[in-house]
């Protein structure tokens, strides 16, 4: 037997000379899952959790590799922990090999979500995390090739659900995916989720007001509608450019897409707008490597976004040499634009990121950019100027922190 990956050593304890099937109930954790084409049992080490999956040596290793690679790309999948190989019984017959992957905590296979018949706006909001998921596996060049609910996991997210894809065995990563590639990924996603939903019906457990073919229908819809806002170019005039740039990632940003950067041209006085989008989560760090500004994930993204805008409105193409010349024209103007006995009020960053979001609400009034320079002073005189301050808030005076 050979075990390969980074993997806890307790693993070795487990009957890897017996079937997977007939390991004792006494080994195993009961969790919900999936359907799924092969015997899956969950063990846990420790703390961790672990599912494990029986399947073709050269299916395992590529399913292993596959999963890597979504992994260190930020792709929403399950953690690849381990692949047994050379496995054999007590009587020397060869087993299948496994697949070792960590079980992503609280997270539920769709048929353990519609076991209490879910209302049909849960259902919406479970169809919306698959068309996300399905356009981020796209983006970073991703077929799938087995869209379905069953290969997804689902985890409550402050009333929506994030889903993971945790079955990639028929999947293949490319530079990109083409037209023809995507558009069987939306069939097989039509016919696949038609068919569980119909295996929902006849058990009983959906919804008398879901149609099977009408929610197959629908994730495609929701998938084109997405697929297109995150990836067409826009054209605007040259007046309306950046409220328009501004006004664009807000609407990324409330599909839950965050923009790395925008790629801009210039011809006959029409700008061509098209953002690259990609999952939040980097952005701190991002900010971080540019600036030194150490910030939460929420205020780095506004605040890379307002940075993009900015490089792009300059024509820098040194990202370096933008973020210098950024911090010096906006962030230090905003904060000194701020009288000092208002400076208690918030953090530096926050007061950059409400004064951003001032301009865009200034903006849209107004029917276009007002500038920096308004938006500052009416965020002081009409908004900051009204709140408490920070000490009173806290509890404590600023200047008592002690530095540690």
């Amino acid at each position: 037997m050979r075990i390969t990956g980074d993997f806890d050593p307790a693993l070795l304890d487990f009957p890897w000379d017996v079937p997977l099937e007939e390991w004792p109930a006494d080994q195993l954790v009961v969790l919900p899952r999936g359907i799924s084409r092969h015997v899956v049992r969950f063990v846990q080490v420790d703390s961790v959790v672990y599912a494990v999956k029986e399947t073709d040596e050269r299916i395992a290793q590529r399913e292993y590799d596959l999963l890597r690679r979504l992994e260190r790309i930020d792709v929403p999948s399950v953690e690849p922990i381990a692949i047994i190989t050379g496995r054999t019984d007590s009587a020397g017959e060869p087993l299948e090999s496994a697949l070792v992957t960590r079980h992503l905590q609280f997270s539920l296979p769709y048929r353990a979500l519609f076991s209490n018949t879910l209302r049909p706006d849960t259902v919406t909001r479970l169809l919306d995390a698959l068309a996300a998921l399905l356009v981020q596996l796209h983006l970073n060049g991703f077929f799938w090739g087995d869209v379905s609910l069953s290969n997804t996991l689902f985890r409550r997210d402050a009333g929506a659900f994030a889903a993971y894809l945790v079955d990639a065995e028929t999947g293949a990563l490319y530079p990109s995916v083409s037209k023809g590639q995507r558009l069987e990924d939306l069939e097989i996603a039509r016919v696949n989720i038609f068919g569980e939903m119909l295996d929902l019906q006849a058990a009983e457990v959906l919804h008398a007001s879901i149609d099977p073919e009408a929610v197959a229908d629908d994730v495609v819809a929701r998938y084109e509608t997405l697929w297109h806002e995150v990836t067409y170019e826009q054209e605007v005039t040259t007046g309306d450019v950046r409220h328009q740039m501004r006004t664009r990632i807000r609407r990324l940003n409330d599909l839950g897409f965050c923009v790395d950067e925008l790629q801009l041209a210039s011809e006959d006085g029409v700008y061509r707008i098209r953002p690259k989008v990609v999952d939040a989560g980097h952005h701190t760090r991002r900010l971080l490597r540019l600036t030194g500004l150490d910030v939460e994930e929420n205020q780095a993204r506004i605040l890379l976004n307002d940075l993009d805008t900015f490089r792009v409105e300059h024509g820098l193409t040194d990202e370096e040499q933008a973020a210098h010349q950024w911090v010096i024209e906006v962030f230090e103007t905003v904060v000194r634009a701020v009288p000092p006995h208002l400076r208690g009020k918030l953090e530096p960053a926050e007061i950059l990121v409400q004064v951003l979001e001032h301009r865009w609400y200034m903006s849209e009034r107004a029917k276009r950019d007002v500038g920096i320079s308004a938006a500052v002073q009416g965020y002081v005189a009409d908004i900051l100027a009204n709140r408490p301050d920070e000490r009173a808030v806290l509890g404590f005076a600023v200047d008592e922190v002690e530095t540690v």
